[in-house]
């Protein structure tokens, strides 16, 4: 079973609180999401593999280790996941960047795809899927289906707020999925919008309604 991360630092939590807050503008709000963003990939990449290698210092040859062979990706969920890639890539400048688009079925109520553009080697590639809102857990788990479709064979997601109804769907339909998250709420409305999370995070995000 995937493990649940909820990343208690204390930069994250308070950059979280700012976040929330409805007189953030959107400004700060986006430059707060980037900011979190940077700090949640530090530690969403924790667990990477090292070797060792020997480097010339001014003073001599030092042993020292260096990431070792495997290569990221980053895919965000259209639009808001967005809003986060540019703070992962602060992190890791290296990782290749791909997108996909979703959109619910207005008569099947089902997650569609409309876009999706991935690395060539996705096969090759630990793909980090970012989303601010895990909500339902509908559009998270389709997106990862339809990654996986394409050869994608290790996967993690990293969101800023997490419903349990979310947290349980991405559990069950992806249950080798470790998910990442600043902090997991109370519940869902009858809107489907997380309690008391912070909103539309897209319309905040992009000045938007």
């Amino acid at each position: 079973m995937g493990r649940v991360h909820v990343l208690d630092h204390p930069l994250i939590q308070h950059k979280l609180t700012l976040i929330r807050d409805k007189n953030t503008g959107t400004k700060e709000f986006r430059e707060l999401l980037e900011e979190v963003a940077m700090l949640m990939a530090y530690e969403i990449t924790r667990d990477l593999p090292l070797e060792e290698t020997v480097v010339e210092t001014p003073l001599g040859p030092a042993r020292s280790r260096v990431l070792s062979g495997r290569k990221l990706g980053v895919v965000p969920i259209l639009r808001a996941g967005l809003g986060m890639v540019e703070g992962v890539l602060k992190l890791i400048p290296a990782a290749r960047v791909g997108h996909i688009g979703l959109y619910r079925d207005p008569d099947t109520l089902q997650p569609v795809e409309y876009y999706c553009k991935l690395p060539t080697d996705v096969t090759e590639r630990e793909l980090i899927v970012i989303d601010p809102m895990l909500a339902t857990g509908g559009s998270a788990s389709a997106a990862i289906r339809f990654i996986k479709e394409r050869g994608a064979r290790h996967i993690k997601l990293m969101c800023l707020i997490a419903a349990p109804e979310g947290v349980q769907r991405v559990q069950s339909d992806h249950p080798e999925v470790d998910l990442y998250t600043a902090a997991v709420d109370e519940r869902l409305n009858d809107h489907g919008y997380i309690v008391p999370g912070l909103g539309d995070a897209g319309d905040r995000l992009y000045g938007t309604k």
